[in-house]
């Protein structure tokens, strides 16, 4: 008998009515392109969206065919030419009334990303409200896209930098943040004056329709053309030949690294630029003088949220010998008070996975753990119910193949260590580098841990676990992450194209190395 996904049935009325309450006629087949002048229905398949504690469909979504993206891009890139000759701060203020329309939305955006996706409602709605978070940074930073002032060596000369929009923006998302990064990349294209291209997951298509409906009606209030945010929906066709296209000046990409891989040099291959946000196998370590139960706290976090379907979730747990008894005594009992079941359900710790395919995964490997020499599981271990699984804790020597991996699925492997300087060496010892965290109380070793022989991540924390990264800082990773950042910082430099200007005022002509024509 399945009792969670039972469960999970009677409340499927609530996202019902959050489609209803969007205008989302679910009983039909939605048109899943947006060109900026019209929704239509694509030339490729009908893509299902299911809720994952059920595997019911929930939607289903009229996919986009390749030879469909060339007339989108088209449209975006006409857009863009009247986009980008309004002034950044304006720019901005539009930006500002698209986050108040999606705030006043936020609750039914959010119960829709939990439904579609998997997460569970605190979740969805802190995802939403990400977006909301980013457009407010954008708002701000669409006063401040200053190039600087150079000193020229020249008498009657001014050089400084100039930064303008840099055109046509593709955004390829990921199924596990469905709206977040979406968010991430057109908040700022935005502000920077550029047009974006939207192709969201296949399985979560539904989240994009329904925030690329309020954002139209943003633009279209405003007397913006709308193609300035177009959408596509599809397979991997269509992120091909959003991939290939040669009208689309910079190309993010949120996914796994052998994904990334081949979209990176794709798009190099075209001279265009790419932005990169792939896997992460994410590690947290544990000093003695480390506060345990904060530890505890912040390693259950970043491994159990979103039933480890996030690229910064915790899939290596690094401890020290001296408290490694103790500790795994204390998480065990932390794990026993998961409480999991329907994502919708305001009880609920931890959902379902997003697919069958990921409790494949899960099982696989698994499997593997119990294969592997010195490996043992210590919790968990085993399938509940359709995509329900167990939050899964293995001890296993650092020399195991099963911590080289990123598995997209709740697998927590601890491996035991001696001193620092072997710690770090474990952490930088896997091919991702995204994100890692350190428990201590210790000055020295916070400031080896994030100077030069330190982690190798992107991201690198202490006392705060590898998840829940803030927007006013850069997101990315590094080595096989792909060196992309997103959100705050310089991130906006990605999106606009740079130009050192020199500007003579002298009324002469000197000449570079002194060179003179007579």
């Amino acid at each position: 008998m399945n009792k969670l996904v039972d469960a999970a049935r009677r409340n499927n009325k609530r996202l019902m009515e959050a489609f209803k309450a969007l205008g989302m006629d679910t009983e039909t087949v939605i048109p899943g392109i947006f060109d900026g002048h019209e929704w239509r229905h694509g030339k490729g398949p009908v893509l299902e969206s299911m809720n994952p504690a059920t595997n019911q469909i929930i939607g289903r979504v009229s996919a986009a065919r390749s030879e469909d993206v060339q007339g989108v891009v088209e449209r975006s890139r006409q857009a863009w030419l009247s986009w980008r000759l309004i002034p950044a701060p304006k720019r901005g203020e539009i930006v500002r009334q698209m986050r108040e329309a999606l705030f006043g939305r936020i609750d039914d955006l959010g119960l829709i990303v939990s439904g579609e996706m998997g997460k569970i409602q605190a979740e969805g709605r802190g995802e939403i409200q990400e977006y909301l978070d980013i457009c407010d940074y954008a708002v701000g930073l669409s006063r401040m896209l200053n190039g600087q002032v150079i000193p020229s060596e020249r008498p009657g000369h001014f050089m400084m930098e100039q930064w303008n929009p840099l055109g046509v923006v593709g955004v390829i998302s990921a199924f596990n943040f469905p709206a977040a990064v979406y968010g991430w990349n057109a908040a700022i294209a935005l502000v920077c004056g550029d047009a974006v291209v939207w192709k969201p997951a296949p399985s979560t298509s539904l989240i994009a329709i329904a925030i690329m409906k309020i954002v139209t009606q943003v633009l279209t209030k405003n007397g913006i053309d709308p193609a300035v945010c177009t959408l596509v929906c599809g397979d991997r066709d269509v992120g091909e030949a959003l991939v290939n296209n040669k009208q689309v000046d910079l190309l993010s990409f949120t996914g796994s690294t052998p994904a990334g891989r081949i979209i990176g040099q794709q798009v190099a291959s075209r001279y265009g630029r790419v932005l990169l946000e792939c896997g992460g196998n994410n590690a947290i370590i544990v000093m003695p003088d480390a506060d345990l139960d904060m530890a505890v706290r912040s390693v259950v976090f970043a491994a159990v949220g979103t039933a480890g379907q996030r690229c910064t979730t915790c899939r290596r747990l690094l401890l020290h010998e001296d408290i490694y008894d103790e500790f795994v005594k204390r998480l065990i009992f932390a794990y026993e008070q998961v409480r999991i079941g329907d994502q919708l359900d305001d009880s609920t710790l931890m959902g379902p996975l997003h697919r069958p395919s990921a409790v494949g995964d899960y099982l696989e490997l698994i499997a593997e753990l119990e294969r592997t020499p010195g490996a043992k599981i210590l919790y968990g271990g085993k399938q509940i119910e359709a995509n329900f699984v167990q939050p899964t804790i293995a001890s296993v020597p650092k020399t195991s193949p099963t911590v080289q991996k990123e598995t997209f699925v709740p697998v927590l492997q601890i491996v035991k260590f001696a001193n620092l300087d072997e710690a770090i060496a474990i952490n930088n010892a896997v091919g991702q580098g995204l994100s890692s965290a350190l428990f201590t109380r210790s000055p020295s070793s916070i400031f080896q841990w994030t100077g030069p022989a330190g982690s190798d991540c992107g991201i690198v924390n202490v006392n705060i676990p590898t998840n829940g990264a803030e927007i006013g800082g850069a997101f990315g990773g590094e080595k096989e992450t792909g060196g992309g950042r997103e959100s705050g910082s310089d991130a906006w430099k990605q999106y606009m194209r740079r130009q050192t200007c020199t500007i003579n005022y002298s009324g002469e002509l000197p000449l570079a190395q002194g060179i003179k024509f007579e």
